[in-house]
């Protein structure tokens, strides 16, 4: 048995390295080049010039380093003569926010957690979508979570969408609380993991705007399990379930795939809904000259990009029409879009006029209690 798991596990590591690499809003491809140098050095200046300051997790922007095929980085460098002066990748939200606070960045891709309070502390400006040749093509859906009234703030690149899985050779999955109540199971370490717990408790309204009662029923869920796994890279979930030491797990379509391809018995929770993220590209506030900032916008619209970073993310695209070809797999796995309510940054819409709320602060500090 434990031979076996061996080589489940190498089986599944190696389907892993293929042109998808992760299936998280906070992937682990390569480490980033040097954040104080150019990326590429052989760009020639075609069709206009300027530089350019990136903040992105990693696996976002590619050039070649991990993959000869992963280069459209270069390639947006090779067709506009904008060259990426620093390109910093981080893996968690947190590294993010703490990068943010540092420096400032002409582009950004952001999480839901993150764009709330980037519009919010001014740290973003308004885009012109009439700039960004491909904003129209973008799911109308996704377009909407980074906009304010008819302000837009951000581009969508990637979404991801999440599910509750289990090994049908070991348990039974009947229920969706089973994943925050078994010790045998593994959950994101984040925050907003709080809103699928709320709808495995059976919240019927929004999970992202939950009153205090809400609120406590899903912790008390949580603390009752203090032996689980809480994961930041959907690695961790692929190795354990291959070496079984993982029951149940909140996952995402691509990783179900994935363990289903090298013959893994992973079956999916019934749910009538289901909690999804979408990373969008946005503008700092502080850019002097917009031009090369918006040919990246413009660039990471297009169908050709999202394709490309689909592919290698194991993230579904923002532009539907990129759901083709290397893409077409992966867009199969998380369906439309339509189907999921989008993470949005705690309390979302709700107002202390409306009705209690919870904002993202105490969600923050409760689920740090938990993990700590």
């Amino acid at each position: 048995m434990r031979r076996r798991a061996i080589v489940t596990t190498l089986a599944v590591l190696a389907l892993a390295a293929q042109p998808v690499a992760a299936a998280s809003a906070a992937p682990t491809p390569a480490p980033s080049p040097s954040p104080t140098a150019s990326p590429s050095s052989t760009a020639v200046p075609r069709k206009g010039d300027g530089t350019l300051q990136i903040l992105t997790f990693r696996g976002y922007t590619e050039y070649g380093s991990t993959s000869p095929g992963a280069r459209w980085a270069a390639d947006f460098e090779a067709d506009t003569g904008c060259r990426i002066a620093r390109l910093d990748q981080v893996q968690t939200r947190e590294e993010m926010t703490r990068r943010l606070a540092e420096r400032s960045y002409d582009v950004i891709s952001a999480g839901p957690d993150l764009v709330g309070s980037l519009i919010e502390g001014k740290q973003v400006r308004q885009l012109e979508p009439s700039k960004i040749d491909g904003y129209g093509e973008l799911s109308k859906k996704l377009r909407d979570l980074t906009a304010k009234g008819d302000k837009v703030y951000g581009v969508p690149y990637l979404w991801g969408a999440h599910e509750l899985i289990y090994d049908a050779s070991k348990v039974r999955g009947d229920r969706p609380e089973q994943v925050f109540t078994s010790p045998r199971a593994a959950i994101e370490d984040s925050p907003l993991t709080i809103a699928d717990v709320a709808l495995a408790g059976g919240v019927s309204g929004n999970p992202y705007e939950l009153t205090q009662t809400q609120f406590d029923a899903a912790m008390k869920l949580l603390e009752s399990q203090k032996d689980r796994v809480y994961w930041s890279d959907t690695l961790d979930l692929v190795k354990g379930f291959a070496t079984g030491k993982l029951d149940y797990a909140q996952a995402t379509p691509y990783v179900r795939m994935l363990l289903r391809t090298v013959g893994q018995p992973i079956k999916t929770i019934k749910t009538a809904r289901t909690t999804g993220w979408v990373d969008s590209w946005m503008l700092g506030a502080g850019v002097p000259d917009v031009d090369c900032a918006y040919r990246w916008l413009d660039w990471a619209a297009s169908a050709e990009t999202q394709r490309d970073a689909a592919a290698w993310m194991g993230l579904a695209p923002a532009n539907p029409k990129a759901c083709k070809g290397r893409a077409k797999r992966v867009c199969g796995a998380y369906g439309r879009p339509d189907r999921v309510t989008f993470a949005v940054r705690p309390p979302g819409d709700c107002r202390a006029q409306d009705r209690e709320c919870t904002d993202y602060a105490a969600w923050t500090k409760r689920w740090q209690e938990l993990v700590s």
